[in-house]
């Protein structure tokens, strides 16, 4: 069996897992407010409450005002996904090969959810749900696919930690 290369070597997996360690903050910080029902307002006593309207009162109607199935979407984002996060993240830094399976499956579920499911709605569902603002929405919702997507791709192979990407 191959040994698996030093992290050194390894420079994509520490920036991934730096990423996956900003997902984790964010999805506490986002996902678990609207998961919640913390109503977002400019003066929210509340400053995760605050901060979410700061960013979706003007370019995320559909994350404003969740119907009940985004906030299925936006309660696995914060209470399965981030835990995940910080497994990942410590697997990635780590080179645990049996990370694999389980993040191909991750990745693939937040590109259906994120990609297709809610950018869909964003950009070509009810007009009550359209983004008016996609160069925002894009900006902070982006990274949420591509991410998971370059994921995707260095875990392709069977033992992901003994080459390069």
């Amino acid at each position: 069996m191959e040994a698996n290369l030093p992290l050194r070597e390894r420079r994509l997996d520490l920036v991934l897992a730096l990423v996956f360690m900003w997902f984790t903050i964010s999805s506490g910080i986002a996902d678990a407010v609207s998961t919640l029902g913390v109503a977002m307002a400019p003066d929210s006593p509340n400053l995760l409450a605050r901060m979410n309207w700061w960013y979706a009162h003007d370019c995320d109607p559909l994350f404003m005002n969740p119907p009940f199935w985004m906030r299925i979407c936006t309660g696995l984002s914060a209470f399965v996904y981030g835990p995940f996060y910080v497994l990942l993240a410590w697997a990635l830094l780590k080179g645990k090969n049996w990370i694999q399976l389980p993040a191909v499956i991750y990745a693939t579920m937040i590109s259906v959810i994120t990609g297709i499911i809610i950018f869909g709605v964003e950009f070509f569902g009810e007009p009550a749900f359209r983004t008016p603002n996609p160069l925002k929405f894009l900006s902070f919702n982006l990274p949420y696919v591509l991410i998971p997507l370059l994921l995707l791709a260095r875990m392709r192979k069977p033992m992901p930690f003994t080459r390069r990407f």
